[in-house]
């Protein structure tokens, strides 16, 4: 494939600028305040899907926020693929974190970034990922050497659950028919080191609310005589982990896939340096299930942990209260075999049964999805491997991840296609965390890299 370098060079510029331009705009999906800015962002993926040359650019409509789709069909008897990213982005929260606006883009050096890093909300997750492939798409057609059909679903709903997504893919399968699905929405291993996610963890994701008295009570009238809802509930969320730090909920364990010795002997190979994980989180010591690696425990082996928990007087000065309901927010991050929706029933039941007399306990489960793996002898894992060969020069490492991406399992479902993960952030980007970046160098290298995934796919699958 020609010109590949050059064409970045010589656009570089306006490739930053426009990834800037997207930064700015605050699609913040789980917040109805930014209603505006999500449709307005919509608009804007729309508009840079036309310009990049694709046909058929359409807005779709859902019952929550639209789906971009566009394609380029050049010839119907060639392979076609199916590029999936998202266009919203988690909220900025907590703001005084941030060293800069998180939606006033700047470009800052860093030890690891000399070169520059995009620093913004959703620089890594997932606009500046997905973005990629817009350039990428860009260059081959104004370049003419696509060499086979493309296909875009852009949607703005991945950080609150992909509600409508399901739906639209269901109603629109032949228009979504492919070959393969791309998605960068992940990461590599190292800077230098790069690697294909080849498993993600499931989810499952609910809230819980403990209710004690009919109303806040006084401290020193009531206290030592009634069950303090925020007391009760943190006892019941230490319970949910033994002394080894294993889940307690009866039956979570039952369908949890079990690596073999040989499988976490090849996951060991993956450059890691312990030290240098706890000095990049500041932390003398790294915590999890017993018996198991820092990077078994964050990718092959099931967690729960608690996202948020409130109730009470949590305002300035104080106030002696005991409070009438507390809440949390628990997220459970599920491997192969363990379906979220029996997981989620598990967990309902267990946390109903712990609860103690003089309170009452609800359950709200929220979104989840499965876990999934793909194959690395897939004709587009091949061709993904080949593709960062040429740009990197070293052979990727297949890794699983721990992060979850549902709608994965839900598209080889319904589409019958596997996903190929090429992922171009790293660990360090803090994404969902204040001050999330994205490296110029990263940004580039996808674009230079996208283009040859269609080359390799289409010669391999072709043959």
């Amino acid at each position: 494939m020609q010109g590949i370098k050059p064409y970045i060079n010589n656009h570089k510029d306006r490739f930053l600028n426009e990834i800037i331009e997207l930064l700015k705009i605050p699609s913040i999906s789980a917040d109805s305040a930014y209603k505006k800015d999500v449709l307005l962002t919509a608009e804007f993926v729309s508009e840079s899907l036309k310009k990049a040359g694709c046909d058929n650019v359409e807005i779709c409509k859902t019952e929550g926020y639209p789906i971009i789709y566009a394609d380029k069909i050049i010839d119907t008897n060639l392979p076609t693929v199916l590029v999936y990213g998202h266009y919203d982005v988690q909220p900025p929260d907590p703001l005084n974190l941030w060293d800069s606006p998180p939606f006033e883009p700047v470009i800052k050096k860093t030890d690891l970034h000399p070169e520059g890093a995009i620093f913004a909300r959703g620089s890594c997750d997932d606009k500046g990922q997905f973005y990629m492939h817009v350039k990428a798409i860009e260059f081959l057609i104004s370049t003419n050497q696509l060499p086979c059909n493309v296909k875009f679903m852009i949607e703005g709903e991945e950080e609150v659950g992909s509600t409508s997504l399901a739906g639209f893919v269901k109603n629109n399968q032949d228009k979504l028919a492919n070959d393969v699905i791309l998605i960068s929405d992940t990461g590599m291993i190292a800077k230098d080191v790069p690697s294909i996610t080849t498993g993600l963890r499931g989810l499952s994701y609910v809230e819980v609310e403990v209710t004690g008295p009919n109303r806040d009570l006084h401290s020193g009238l009531y206290g030592g005589a009634v069950a303090n809802p925020i007391n009760v509930l943190t006892k019941m969320i230490a319970s949910l982990h033994d002394e080894n730090n294993h889940i307690t909920i009866p039956g979570f364990y039952d369908k949890v896939e079990e690596l073999s010795t040989e499988e976490r002997a090849e996951m060991a190979k993956a450059p890691f340096s312990l030290e240098d994980y706890k000095k990049a989180l500041d932390i003398e010591a790294v915590y999890g299930e017993k018996s198991y690696t820092t990077n078994e425990r964050n990718s092959i082996r099931p967690t729960l942990d608690v996202n948020g928990i409130w109730g009470g007087y949590t305002g300035e000065g104080a106030k002696t209260v005991i409070a009438s309901k507390a809440y949390a927010k628990i997220s459970m991050r599920l491997v192969p075999d363990q379906d979220w929706l029996e997981i989620t029933d598990l967990f309902k039941t267990h946390f109903k049964n712990i609860a103690p007399k003089g309170v009452t306990v609800k359950v709200t489960p929220h979104h989840g999805g499965q876990a999934y793996v793909t194959p690395i002898d897939s004709i587009g894992y091949k061709a993904a491997s080949k593709a960062y060969e040429d740009t990197f020069g070293k052979t990727p490492i297949p890794q699983r991840s721990g992060g979850s991406i549902p709608i994965v399992a839900l598209f080889e479902k319904e589409l019958k296609s596997k996903t190929i993960l090429m992922g171009f952030g790293l660990d360090s980007d803090a994404i969902h965390s204040p001050n999330e970046h994205f490296g110029l160098f990263n940004y580039y290298k996808g674009i230079e890299t996208i283009p040859l995934f269609y080359k390799y796919f289409t010669e391999l699958k072709m043959k």
